[in-house]
């Protein structure tokens, strides 16, 4: 089992190292993201609901988008968007997605 420490150690070498470097600068990545969600949130067809599930699966779209925009080039950018488009599409169509 690893310790609290043990788990911060690996997280900081993540977010330093291999992350930083596929994701780009950690403010500016997030910056990215924050403005997409924003513009998302502004566009809603009901502004003020809550979320839904399928809105969570395209904000998570948009986060895989906002991360092709800095860092390196990472493929894996893009299956995660088009599997979160088909979440969203599910859900919209009240289908159940694969786990």
């Amino acid at each position: 089992m690893s310790t609290a420490a043990e788990i911060l150690a690996v997280t900081t070498a993540l977010v330093t190292g291999e992350r930083a470097a596929s994701h780009g600068p950690a403010r500016r990545n997030h910056d990215n993201v924050a403005a997409l969600w924003n513009a998302y949130l502004a566009i809603r067809r009901e502004p003020a609901a809550a979320l839904s599930a399928q809105d969570v699966a395209l904000m998570m779209a948009l986060l895989k988008i906002a991360r092709t925009q800095l860092g390196a080039a990472n493929p894996d950018d893009f299956v995660d968007l088009a599997g979160y488009a088909a979440i969203a599409g599910a859900v919209a169509g009240d289908v159940t997605p694969a786990d």
